[in-house]
Order: structure tokens, then C-alpha cells, then sequence
């Protein structure tokens, strides 16, 4: 256990200071120590919040965030990784639209998080970057998901992620689903402004929010299957 508390420690620090080699073999040594793929991912997503801190304080650029999720990338692709994530089928538990809001080009944190969603059992449609609000409500309407999930790395992007929840409210399912907004500038006044159910600034930490509504819905008997609908 003090071996991969060690490893843990040593991963994230190296995630910090972008060295890609030395993360990927500490990494290997750590899955073949018996960490759990999911342990690590977590540990990953640390280093990566140390990377996001040092750039908002302009310590980091935009191409050490780009190397941060080549890291990232590259450790989700290891053998030991995608055969736990990717190998044996298991039931959904929910389903998850996702995408970096109209005006914004970064894809990191949504990455993150699309992996750390699945990696939990959600189904996750991933509009990718840049996504206007009429394909938002048009992936809502059409696959009835429980969750929306909207990123936004840029500050300017608050008034992007509002337009987004009205434009759910005004096409008359903004009482079906959650919505979760998520960067490092958000705070709790913002979520409030934006409309949204809840916030993060942390992929982790976002998993567990959806978890915990996707309990309360099972609970109300609102998702009985895969093909269920939310009423």
C-alpha cells in the first residue's frame, strides 16, 4: 500500500511537469503494482487539475494544456486500461449529453470526464466542441437522456451555457433533465445565474454529483430499463 501511495504521489507530480515518459512508466508500474484503473485515472485527473491551476495563473500555456490531455490520452489507451474499461459490457445506468459550449474550442476537461462517466457505466453522447444550443435540445429531444453536461473552459462562455438552459426550458423539457456545468471559473453564484442543477469544478467530482442524481431517479422508479424515458 506505501508502494502505491508513493507511485501515486510521483504520477501526479510528473502529470504536473508534463513528463509524459515518466508518467506512462510509473503508470505501468502502478496498474502492475494491482492499482485499480479507475485509482489511476483518478490520479491522472489530479495532476491534471495542478496543470489547469498553473495555467489560469499563466505559469502554463495553451500547448502545456494540449500536452496535459496527450498525457492523459495516452494512459487511458495502456492494455491494462482498455481492457477494464473497454472489455466486458455492463448495464447503463444513465445517459449523458456532453459537449463544450458554442464559442469554445477546448475539449480536455469533457474528455475527462466523458472517460470517468463511462468508466462508472453511463452511456455518454459527446457533441464534441463548439456545439450551438439547437443541437443540444435537438440530442435531448431525440435520445432522452438524463443528464446534460456543458463545458466551458473561457469565462465568456457563462452567457453561452445560459443560453443553452433557456433554450431547454423553452422547448418544455427543462423539468426532465439534470444539467451539470463544468470549469475551473464556475462557482456556485454563476450556476445559479447560468440555471443549472449543479456544478463542478472537477471531473471527479462531477461523476459523483451525476451518481448521486441518477440514484434519486432510479429511486422515483423514473429509469426501469435502457429504453425508458423520463417522464
Amino acid at each position: 500500500m506505501d508502494n502505491l501511495n508513493e507511485l501515486k504521489e510521483l504520477i501526479i507530480k510528473h502529470v504536473e511537469e508534463l513528463d509524459e515518459e515518466k508518467v506512462m512508466e510509473l503508470s505501468i508500474q502502478a496498474l502492475n503494482a494491482g492499482m485499480e484503473p479507475l485509482s489511476l485515472m483518478e490520479i491522472i485527473n489530479e495532476g491534471m487539475n495542478r496543470v489547469g491551476k498553473l495555467y489560469e495563473k499563466k505559469d502554463y500555456y495553451i500547448a502545456d494544456l494540449i500536452m496535459a490531455g496527450i498525457i492523459f490520452r495516452e494512459v487511458l489507451e495502456l492494455d491494462k486500461m482498455t481492457a477494464h474499461f473497454q472489455g466486458s459490457p455492463r448495464e447503463k445506468i444513465g445517459k449523458v449529453i456532453l459537449g463544450t459550449v458554442e464559442g469554445d474550442i477546448h475539449d480536455i476537461g469533457k474528455d475527462i470526464f466523458k472517460s470517468m462517466l463511462e468508466a462508472k457505466g453511463f452511456e455518454v453522447m459527446d457533441l464534441g466542441v463548439d456545439v450551438p444550443k439547437e443541437s443540444f435540445i435537438k440530442a435531448a429531444l431525440e435520445n432522452k437522456s438524463h443528464i446534460i453536461g456543458l463545458s466551458g473552459a473561457l469565462t465568456y462562455t457563462i452567457e453561452a451555457m445560459k443560453d443553452v438552459v433557456d433554450a431547454i426550458a423553452k422547448a418544455g423539457i427543462r423539468t426532465q433533465v439534470k444539467i451539470i456545468i463544468g470549469a475551473n471559473h464556475i462557482t456556485m453564484d454563476i450556476c445559479k445565474y447560468i440555471g443549472a442543477d449543479g456544478f463542478a469544478n472537477d471531473a471527479s467530482v462531477g461523476t459523483k454529483i451525476c451518481l448521486e442524481w441518477m440514484k434519486d431517479i432510479n429511486k422515483q422508479g423514473v429509469v426501469e430499463d435502457e429504453k425508458s424515458s423520463i417522464h
